[in-house]
């Protein structure tokens, strides 16, 4: 195929993060809640005599560092395949803020590259693939709401979108995600199981219901990620959390008057800011650029 494909690669929240242990080899045993906002990153590739990425972001690597080129790499060991591609990335998306861009742009990499060669690759195994690039990854897969539990990787899908307004907001820190959780402490798993609280409770009692193990260390570490939290409390947010390492953090609002002025306030003061409709569905689909 010489066809040009474009895909939009989405950015999640992390509805709770619970850190269960530190385990011997380093990592963390977690649960959390994945939901996903209306931010994304457009991803286009066409087949080339190298590889080579471009892209908007100055910030981004754009060499063999980058998820995309690693999963190109671990597609073509795992089927098989071989071949390049030119590869231009328009990141919305920013680095360093905990809604899983990278990884999300590497989850549909391997999906365009399924397409592109023809495959019919169950999304299962594109998950095993996908969490050897990065725990984030597999949830990007599917694009639907999960509990990631385990090092995050294995995922229990629920829907449990939030039917509300949620804004988002990004300080502009690069927050490091393996030092977030070198410095944090495990606080246990939760009382009442993360599925019950995202189904059955309403956002407005997560307040008391969750809580991010990595907010702590952050926070303590960027006070400004805190102060936006508590920002977005007081502009009426019914509960506001960071999304995983941070540093951004989003507040979730009952009323549409409500979230668009915490968003012009949020713009007025510079933030990078967004606005997530209730109910909302990432579509996920590849399609040919005419």
């Amino acid at each position: 195929m010489s066809d040009i494909l474009v895909a939009r690669s989405y950015a999640k929240i992390n509805l709770g993060l619970f850190i269960r242990e530190r385990l011997p080899n380093g990592y963390h045993d977690i649960e959390t809640g994945f939901a996903f906002i209306d931010m994304s990153d457009r991803i286009e590739m066409r087949p080339a005599a190298q590889t080579r990425i471009t892209c908007n972001d100055p910030e981004v690597p754009t060499g063999k560092d980058n998820l995309i080129v690693k999963a190109i790499s671990a597609f073509h060991q795992r089927f098989g395949t071989s071949g390049y591609f030119d590869i231009n990335l328009q990141k919305t998306i920013p680095a360093g803020a905990g809604l899983g861009g990278g990884s999300s742009n590497a989850a549909v990499m391997l999906r365009l590259l399924s397409r592109h060669y023809g495959l019919e690759i169950p999304l299962r195994e594109l998950c095993e693939l996908g969490a050897a690039l990065g725990a984030d990854v597999p949830v990007f897969i599917r694009a639907e709401t999960a509990i990631g539990s385990g090092t995050g990787t294995e995922l229990t899908y629920l829907d449990f979108q939030p039917d509300y307004h949620i804004v988002t907001v990004w300080p502009g820190i690069h927050s490091n995600t393996a030092e977030a959780y070198g410095m944090c402490e495990p606080g246990g798993p939760s009382e009442i199981p993360l599925a019950e609280i995202l189904t059955g409770y309403e956002p407005d009692e997560w307040n008391y219901l969750l809580r991010n193990d990595l907010e702590p260390p952050v926070i303590s570490r960027y006070p400004q990620v805190g102060n936006l939290k508590d920002q977005l409390t007081d502009m009426g947010a019914l509960f506001a959390a960071m999304s995983g390492s941070g540093s951004a953090v989003f507040g979730i609002f009952e009323q549409e008057l409500t979230a668009t002025d915490a968003l012009k306030y949020l713009l007025q003061l510079r933030y990078r800011a967004n606005i997530t409709p209730p109910g909302f569905r990432p579509n996920h689909g590849v399609y040919l650029k005419a």
